[in-house]
């Protein structure tokens, strides 16, 4: 029996790069440098120019106190993060309720037969009304339109109102998104299940679904990133979230900077979503280009 010997981990292997490749990766290494200290340099630039412009404007100092003023803005922050707690209460709950409700709708809208036209009928009338109705719209129709009707057991309450009008929208937008999800699978896939001996609704179930849930995770994302600012929306209705506090306290002295704290507020909350978006959407792009994802 020949044995063949390897070389100890660590050891030489004796390569040597040509004197071309040396040259070629000291060239990348300084185009990348340049490349990051132009940007920086550039970014450098355009801050300063925002700066001079800003603050050498002749309203800037009134701008200043009416919306940058450091004391409501320490005022104003306490009651801006408790009202934000409404915020991600309603982000958890409306976020939950509309996946189940879009993933219901875009089922329904893909059953096949003729006996489902009915059902495929309403939820694309459903989503086309839901789609085109402004947001604000929605909300003033659903907290201020049920509780005019006075129907006995229905609530009043304007948080759960508005998380209501929040659902009704965002659902109709969030079934798009999955049913784009569902069409995007190829219909072997459904045969193949089927000749497997899995039935229509199985096939849907464990073949289909998963496969459509994964390719629009980033869209998911997306619109939960937009549901969560529009939760700021409910303060209409009276709700005392993150906005109404702010509008509370701005209402006093005629002073925007806690607007101001509750917009910094937000974008702090976004910001991680959306980078959380960009890194499953590169990851799963990755995936799918080395053949991972069917």
């Amino acid at each position: 029996m020949l044995k063949t010997r390897t070389a100890p981990e660590g050891a030489d292997d004796g390569y040597v790069p040509s004197a071309r490749r040396i040259e070629r990766e000291r060239f990348r290494r300084a185009r990348a440098r340049r490349a990051t200290a132009v940007a920086a340099l550039s970014t450098l630039v355009t801050g300063v120019v925002l700066f001079l412009v800003i603050t050498r404007s002749p309203g800037w100092p009134r701008t200043r106190e009416t919306f940058f003023s450091l004391e409501y803005a320490r005022m104003a922050l306490p009651k801006v993060l408790d009202g934000l707690l409404l915020n991600l209460r309603l982000l958890v709950v409306c976020g939950v309720a509309v996946l189940v409700l879009g993933l219901l709708l875009a089922v329904a809208r893909t059953l096949r037969g003729p006996v489902f036209f009915p059902l495929r009928a309403l939820a694309a009338a459903y989503t086309d009304f839901f789609r085109g109705l402004p947001l604000i719209i929605c909300l003033l129709m659903v907290v201020f339109g049920v509780p005019a009707l006075r129907l006995q057991g229905v609530t009043t309450d304007p948080v759960l109102l508005g998380g209501s009008a929040l659902v009704l929208t965002y659902s109709a937008y969030v079934a798009e998104v999955f049913r784009a999800g569902i069409e995007s699978v190829h219909l072997s896939q459904r045969a193949a299940a089927r000749s497997l001996g899995l039935s229509g609704g199985q096939a849907l179930r464990f073949v289909v679904l998963p496969q459509a849930v994964r390719r629009v995770v980033p869209p998911l994302l997306n619109d939960l990133v937009s549901l969560q600012k529009d939760t700021g929306l409910v303060s209409i209705a009276g709700a005392v979230d993150a906005v109404y506090a702010a509008q509370i306290i701005a209402g006093k002295d005629f002073n925007f900077t806690p607007y101001v704290v509750a917009g910094l507020v937000f974008v702090a909350l976004t910001i991680p979503m959306t980078r959380c978006t960009d890194w499953i959407t590169a990851r799963m792009d990755r995936r799918r280009a080395q053949g991972g994802l069917v």
